[in-house]
């Protein structure tokens, strides 16, 4: 019947070590999924912000009639272009 180097119905230690490598291949798995998932959206959503707009040149237009190297005639005219663009 059974002897010692019997495998017990299929529950032997070879078997369970298969599972637990398994499990732990699944767990590595969906933790380098979300993972990625994680990178991008932040790589995605950091790429918005990197684009130029019309409001960080009207920030730019802000600070050089504030520094003076522009008088407020330039600054409105500048103003109004960036507004309508």
């Amino acid at each position: 019947m059974y002897g010692l180097n019997s495998d017990y119905g299929g529950w032997g230690v070879e078997n369970m070590m298969g599972w637990l490598g398994g499990g732990i291949m699944m767990v590595l798995f969906w933790a380098a999924v979300i993972i990625f998932i994680v990178w991008a959206v932040k790589e995605i959503g950091g790429k918005n912000h990197e684009k130029p707009n019309s409001n960080s040149a009207l920030v730019l237009l802000k600070e050089r009639y504030a520094k003076g190297e522009i008088n407020k005639q330039e600054f409105e005219e500048k103003k109004k272009d960036l507004v309508s663009s």
